[in-house]
């Protein structure tokens, strides 16, 4: 089998942060000699991540078995994850904000045996519900864990603590219609009920400013998918949460205004 060598769109920051992690995992474990030194295993988990490069290319171009590079990738993940900040982390963060932008991104998945709860109907596709908090620039701030893809995106914002905390919070935060009823702090647009009549220009204005503002916050969804593996997870759905907070830690390595 051919080879060849490819870039990685990515800084040294992010390849010396991981292997500073894999070097002290491998000193704390006092593990014995292995195929890869730690910084062609945080390569080796790079290329995976953001390039979208499966295990068996990259198991050939590192001259490793499948199954080390599927052992090396999901360690690194693992030690990323371990260091993600959680949302009463972020909050801190997102506290001094002007106001923040919310919305939920589907992200596919390859069907699965139980795939029903996966289904959703709004995309017509399975994958996983993420919900993503952006600042006014459309820059990502936080992403929370991963739910199955039919939980509607006010369910699944309710379920991480999200409305809670941003109405404790009181941060004004713009989001779409799927979050109305949650009230407080979140600003939605008007909307129009069946039996009701059009909305009147007023309403119609605010909503053309309100979706300028929030459009914004689409940035913030499209930088989490610059993370090519992120295209079609074709893992373990349970194994979505931990990939999505190791490349949570890595762009905030990569752009350290809002790192912990």
């Amino acid at each position: 089998m051919l080879s060849y060598p490819a870039a990685i769109p990515l800084s040294a920051r992010s390849l010396n942060h991981l292997a500073g992690l894999i070097r002290r995992h491998r000193e704390q474990r006092r593990s014995r000699w292995r195929r890869l030194d730690p910084g062609r295993q945080a390569l080796l988990a790079l290329a995976h991540l953001r390039n979208g490069d499966t295990l068996t290319r990259l198991a050939c171009g590192f001259e490793i078995g499948s199954t080390t590079a599927w052992r090396y990738v999901r360690e690194a993940v693992d030690l990323l994850a371990a260091t993600a900040d959680d949302l009463n982390a972020a909050m801190d963060r997102i506290r001094r904000l002007a106001y923040a932008i919310l919305d939920g991104t589907l992200i596919p998945i390859d069907r699965v045996a139980n795939q029903k709860p996966y289904y959703s109907g709004k995309h017509r596709r399975h994958g996983l519900n993420v919900q993503v908090v952006a600042d006014p620039a459309g820059r990502l701030v936080w992403a929370s864990a991963a739910l199955p893809g039919s939980v509607h995106d006010l369910t699944a914002a309710r379920a991480h603590g999200i409305i809670d905390a941003l109405n404790s919070a009181n941060v004004m935060t713009f989001a779409d219609k799927a979050y109305q009823g949650a009230r407080g702090s979140i600003r939605t647009p008007f909307k129009r009920h069946r039996y009701r009549p059009k909305l009147p220009r007023w309403q119609k204005k605010v909503n053309r400013a309100h979706a300028r503002i929030r459009a914004i916050g689409e940035r913030a969804n499209a930088t989490l998918k610059t993370w090519k593996v992120l295209t079609k997870l074709r893992c373990c759905p349970h194994r979505a949460t931990a990939i999505l907070q190791a490349i949570l830690v890595l762009h905030h390595v990569e752009n350290p205004a809002y790192a912990g």
